[in-house]
């Protein structure tokens, strides 16, 4: 994919993109790929689906000017007429209060996109359907610390083992299985879904927990956007409405992206090797 913010033309276009869990302001935050990977796409309408901020761990304790280059490029995007849509998670829940604001940024609790298929999609952090022990800001507050201490503990084993930032260590596959049991597997997706059919949609977009993957539950359709910590994914629409699981080029990507009451279909391979594609 062309790197350049100068060129609106080299960018590759969708009519909406989907992006949750960035976690500016964390230790975690892989803002180089976020930055990257912004600077390649460009879209009518781009949703950030909570979790933008990590404002439970510190807020700006790990600011970098890498992630006001993040703000600046959405923001940009905003004057120059893309529809930034933002809906805040858990760990940016402060800007759930009446009168947050970010200029030229709609925050919203959970929004209905009509996808250009006439498809309509509740999108919405996700957090909303958490065990109610899990929405206590207490119990936010502690994961952001937990995570940033074996974080921590991870850049050491790493430079002692030599492993790079994109192999797998210990300390990975500890997270992944945290992430895993907090997700409540399929009894969150379909609270989820139920949300969406409630609200007359037929099916969901959200992210909070960090496992990329578009799924079926009940004939409604459960797509999870993934995350900029551990999966580095996005979800974006394409014009006709159809939607692509994209993940960044160092990121697994899952075999395979079921569209709505149609079989699985292998995910699709890598553009120019900055993204891999999977379609719904």
């Amino acid at each position: 994919m062309p790197r350049s913010s100068e060129n609106r033309n080299a960018r590759t276009p969708y009519r909406s993109l989907f992006i949750s869990d960035l976690h500016l302001g964390a230790r975690a935050c892989r803002a180089g790929p976020i930055l990257d990977f912004l600077r390649g796409v460009e879209a009518e309408t781009i949703y950030l689906v909570g979790d933008i901020f990590d404002l439970w761990h510190g807020g700006r304790l790990h600011w970098a000017a890498a992630h006001d280059a993040i703000m600046a490029e959405l923001r940009a995007r905003a004057k120059t007429g893309t529809r930034v849509v933002y809906l805040p998670g858990n760990h940016d829940a402060r800007m759930r209060a009446p009168g947050a604001a970010i200029e030229g940024w709609e925050l919203r609790e959970a929004v209905i996109h009509r996808a250009a298929d006439g498809r309509r999609y509740l999108v919405l952090h996700g957090d909303q359907c958490d065990p109610r022990i899990l929405r206590w800001h207490f119990m936010t507050r502690l994961g952001s610390r937990a995570d940033a201490l074996l974080r921590q503990l991870d850049a050491y084993l790493r430079r002692r083992a030599g492993l790079t930032e994109w192999e797998q260590s210990f300390v990975d596959r500890v997270l992944s299985a945290a992430n895993s049991v907090l997700a409540m597997g399929d009894g969150f997706e379909r609270k989820l879904t139920r949300l969406a059919g409630a609200a007359g949609a037929m099916g969901v977009i959200c992210g909070h927990s960090h496992k990329p993957g578009v799924r079926s539950h009940g004939g409604l359709v459960y797509a999870n956007c993934g995350d900029w910590v551990d999966s580095l994914t996005a979800l974006a629409e394409d014009f006709d409405g159809r939607m692509r699981l994209l993940s960044y080029e160092r990121a697994p990507l899952p075999a395979a992206l079921p569209r709505p009451a149609a079989p699985a279909r292998p995910a699709e391979g890598k553009t120019d090797g900055a993204l891999a594609e999977g379609v719904m």
